[in-house]
């Protein structure tokens, strides 16, 4: 059976000020009418059912995240106590679905990613069950043909042509590169042999299980007692102790950089991890100007603009061009695209100063 992992705990800094702890990206509705968590869930649809659906979040963030998505079992809205990046999540996770389903083949996805079309996706995501099914110790990842010299994403390198499963082709991994810098990127898209990594995966959870254990045994130890406890009394307690234990490691370091039966599907479905303000640009239909707008916005000679905010506030730039403007009831960012990047320093310094009413 195929079960499904919706990994919502980021805090979307970069998107500061529309992104806050309280409510990270993943719960703001940036493109579309939807949240990105909501579209993710909604995405899933006819494929995996709510039931078998688990979302993991952070503890902070269960209440908004089961009122956005009402049919998933609120025991299956798990959140983490504290920070403690992918590998441990993803094992937690699986833990709980192979004590359900121990065959259990387990699709993991992150909140805040904007895949088009849901048809293209979801027969991608039978052709990884396929593949899995054919070796169970497998572990597949799914790759995005890049359309740019990307710095910001990470790389698969495609080794070896596995063949072509249902509507996809499949390669061996040969490696992965993390995000490059502008001339690796160029030479990377010069190659063909790059994909971008989706941060989509499909494996057996006792199969993770398996290679965490051997990877990550002081992890799994944690996890094993967390697990255990899952249905007693004590589970929220335990939860907490042994997960706070756990050093963070991303499941890329953890596992994937290591393990050696490693597939890529190369995805035929447009996608973009929505990383930053300029990203809304690329997925925005922008004006005659080339602004990209949400929310009541007046130009007068501004050009390629990215403007977000509300509808009962008026925002007018004049004379001004390739920048970002961020509205929100108690906070405003004013800044060139070029620096957005910079965003994360912002953040940082309203932490130092423990203005706590604007994180």
């Amino acid at each position: 059976m195929l079960h499904a992992v919706i990994m919502a705990g980021g805090s979307g800094t970069r998107f500061w000020p529309a992104s806050r702890n309280k409510m990270p990206k993943q719960l703001l509705q940036l493109i579309g009418a939807e949240t990105m968590l909501q579209s993710t869930f909604n995405r899933l649809s006819g494929l995996v059912s709510p039931e078998q659906t688990i979302v993991m979040t952070n503890e902070h963030l269960v209440g908004p995240v089961r009122k956005q998505l009402p049919h998933v079992p609120p025991e299956q809205i798990v959140g983490e106590p504290t920070k403690r990046d992918t590998a441990a999540c993803i094992g937690l996770a699986a833990s709980l679905i192979a004590n359900a389903d121990p065959d259990g083949t387990m699709l993991v996805l992150p909140a805040d990613h904007v895949i088009q079309t849901t048809q293209q996706f979801q027969d991608c995501m039978r052709s990884g069950v396929e593949l899995v099914n054919q070796s169970p110790a497998r572990i597949v990842t799914f790759g995005i043909r890049p359309t740019y010299a990307a710095e910001s994403f990470g790389y698969v390198q495609r080794g070896e042509m596995l063949g072509t499963t249902g509507t996809a082709i499949a390669y061996q991994v040969e490696s992965f590169r993390e995000k490059p810098d502008r001339r690796t990127a160029e030479n990377y898209l010069r190659s063909g042999n790059y994909d971008w990594n989706s941060g989509i995966f499909m494996w057996r959870a006792t199969t993770i299980l398996d290679a965490l254990r051997r990877f990550e045994p002081a992890m799994m130890t944690h996890i094993d007692k967390i697990s255990s406890s899952m249905g007693t009394p004590g589970f929220s307690n335990t939860l907490k102790t042994e997960f706070e234990k756990i050093n963070s490691r991303s499941i890329d370091y953890a596992v994937l950089e290591q393990y050696s039966d490693v597939a890529v599907i190369e995805a035929n479905f447009r996608w973009d991890d929505v990383g930053s303000w300029q990203s809304i640009g690329r997925l925005t239909t922008p004006d005659e100007q080339g602004n990209c707008v949400r929310g009541k916005y007046l130009p007068i000679q501004s050009q390629r603009m990215i403007v977000y905010g509300e509808t009962d506030h008026l925002v007018v730039t004049i004379g001004m061009s390739d920048t970002i403007v961020v509205h929100t009831p108690n906070a405003t960012l004013v800044a060139p695209k070029q620096e957005e990047e910079r965003v994360r320093e912002v953040v940082k310094q309203l932490k130092a100063r423990d203005w706590q009413d604007y994180l």
